[in-house]
């Protein structure tokens, strides 16, 4: 596989890092990192250190007529990704996309009838989910060990817009972020386990908040901040469970926090990036008590990396790397996978109905269209009514 990127910022530079370790991997095609596009001088010339790539340009065009680049992993402002994905695909490229795969849900649509009418291999960017103890936490749920489910709560928090002073970007403002904001931001790393398990909202309740109004435009003067900096969705689920989805650029003492909970009759299980190496489950058995469990480098993709090793964030952009490229080579063999384009959609329509919720303080139904019909169900154990 070799890789393309357009867009050299920080996410482009996990990647090829990430494609720097690539022996680390087992029983994987190889990969290689050939050619990189960025506007920015610096950027560019960042990656004149990384080995084997031999394409450095400032136009996407030129990236994409580049007949050694396979593959092309995109990571720009949501206000582009609709062209740069609709020429990745029309180049005759593959395409791991960034989040949130659009900037509203009529972008992501039009992408996603340009990815079937392609036929290209196309997967969306999601690496929290390939930790160790989120992926424990994914296997407890699907193999029925919660007994009939009552309550799941995924979230991602940080606190990086906490400082009033720090001047704004893009990710700020509605215009170049999209209307949904944070969820835009932040929703698909939120999303993508719980809909993979089948768990797709029925109804939704949403509270988003707008805290910082403006920020420093870098000029000396002020600019508006019309983005959402917060947002908690309340998610009916098939049957009676519920389901809290939590999405903060504004959390306190939050550095960069993912967690998954999910809570059934029988048992629970939870895991935080707060604390990598712990995984909570619980048992209904005698006493009531939570277990916690000291995890190792247990990876999707075998590694040569010892178990007794700790696993971190570049792990997990590896792992999801990896991923990408076992199943564009068709040899995934039925291993959790990076977000499908179906995911990404559905998250959008989540989005975009959270939106008229919070506007008209009501409990709003969610409407999936085609994806709906082509989700998977979560069976719980002891009741097979899901």
């Amino acid at each position: 596989m070799r890789l393309g990127i357009i867009g050299g910022g920080l996410m482009g530079r996990e990647i090829a890092s990430a494609l720097g370790r690539w022996f680390a991997l087992t029983d994987v095609p190889d990969a290689s990192l050939v050619a990189v596009c960025d506007i920015e001088p610096t950027a560019r010339e960042w990656f004149r250190r990384v080995p084997g790539v031999r394409n450095s340009t400032v136009k996407a065009e030129d990236l994409l007529d580049d007949p050694e680049v396979d593959a092309v992993y995109v990571a720009v402002p949501h206000q582009l990704h609709e062209k740069i994905y609709l020429q990745v695909l029309q180049a005759g490229k593959d395409l791991l996309a960034e989040k949130p795969f659009g900037i509203d849900l009529e972008a992501a649509l039009r992408i996603q009838r340009a990815a079937a009418d392609s036929g290209r291999f196309v997967r969306c960017s999601s690496e929290f989910p390939f930790f160790p103890g989120a992926q424990r936490a994914f296997e407890y749920v699907r193999d029925g060990r919660l007994g009939k489910l009552m309550e799941v709560r995924s979230g991602f928090w940080h606190s990086s817009d906490l400082d009033p002073d720090k001047p704004i970007n893009w990710k700020r403002q509605a215009a170049t972020c999209g209307e949904i904001g944070v969820m835009g931001d932040l929703g698909l790393h939120v999303t993508h386990l719980p809909l993979r398990l089948g768990l797709w909202p029925e109804r939704v309740y949403a509270q988003l908040q707008n805290v910082v109004h403006e920020r420093p435009d870098g000029r000396g003067g002020r600019a508006r901040c019309d983005t959402w900096d917060n947002a908690i969705l309340h998610c009916d689920l098939p049957g009676e469970a519920i389901m809290r989805l939590e999405m903060k650029r504004l959390a306190p003492g939050e550095t960069n926090t993912w967690f998954f909970e999910a809570l059934g009759t029988e048992g629970g299980v939870r895991f935080s990036t707060k604390e990598p190496k712990t995984l909570w489950t619980f048992e209904r058995r005698g006493e009531q008590a939570w277990k916690q469990v000291n995890l190792g480098h247990a990876s999707v993709i075998p590694a040569i990396t010892g178990n007794i090793f700790e696993f971190g964030f570049p792990d997990a952009i590896l792992q999801m790397l990896g991923a990408f490229a076992l199943e564009r080579h068709g040899s995934l063999d039925g291993r959790f996978g990076c977000a499908t384009v179906e995911e990404a959609v559905a998250s959008h329509q989540l989005f975009k109905t959270a939106l008229r919720s919070h506007e008209e303080k009501a409990v709003k139904e969610v409407r999936y269209e085609r994806a709906n019909q082509e989700r998977r169900r979560y069976e719980r154990h002891g009741d097979d009514s899901a």
